[in-house]
């Protein structure tokens, strides 16, 4: 997932918590958009695990 400030626009104060735990390892829309520019930018002859239609970026925090 990526941070946002969606936690702070829910109106219930247990939502709002459940929320910010839940997106606490979020990855930052500056690190996805880094994430994809470097598998763009790579050479045609080079595989990155790139699908056609699919990046998948995935954080590092909470990896067991």
């Amino acid at each position: 997932m990526t941070a946002s400030e969606l936690a702070e626009s829910l109106s219930d104060p247990e939502g709002r918590e459940r929320m910010r735990i839940y997106r606490s390892v979020a990855i930052p829309a500056s690190s996805v958009a880094a994430a994809i520019a470097f598998a763009m930018d790579q050479p045609a002859n080079v595989d990155v695990a790139v699908d056609v239609d699919e990046i998948i970026v995935r954080p590092t925090a909470g990896r067991t």
